[in-house]
């Protein structure tokens, strides 16, 4: 298996299950509902919600630089606010927001060469291999987030 493979296969469990430190961000969010993920039982916290939308748009920025694009996220960018005056659908929506940017992301890496990872994803930032480590790093750390606000909610 190429590398590239493996560290897909880790953002894959990260975020979805079978990870080895625990349960993914999507095992973490079964159950959520728009009202609990809009609590905030920590203060100063964010709220389960501002999590999804901030882990949708870094899966966004990962992806559209390994498809070459210099992207910068401003920090109002890198944590929307959540509409949740929308209620269920639009929670649902943000979910399914997240899920779809991980799913184009990992379609995406199928197309990347080994040779890849050592380069910068794009001139100027980390190599291919930091970034997506990075990446998978990311979604577990969220997933601990989630993990602790669940139990405050």
């Amino acid at each position: 298996m190429s590398e590239i493979k493996r560290i897909a296969e880790q953002i894959r469990r990260s975020f979805e299950g079978e990870a080895w430190h625990g349960p993914s961000l999507m095992e973490w969010l079964e159950g959520v509902t728009a009202e609990s993920a809009s609590q905030r039982p920590i203060a100063g916290a964010h709220s389960i919600w501002e999590i999804v939308l901030h882990v949708a748009v870094t899966t966004e920025e990962v992806l559209a630089r390994v498809q070459g694009e210099k992207r910068f996220l401003t920090p109002e960018q890198d944590w929307p606010p959540p509409n949740t005056a929308g209620g269920e659908e639009v929670w649902q929506a943000d979910l399914e927001r997240m899920r779809r940017a991980n799913e184009e992301l990992l379609k995406a890496l199928a197309g990347v060469d080994d040779s890849r990872l050592d380069q910068p994803i794009v001139e100027g930032f980390s190599t291919t291999y930091v970034t997506l480590q990075g990446h998978a790093q990311h979604n577990a750390y969220h997933a601990g987030q989630i993990a602790v606000l669940r139990k405050g909610v």
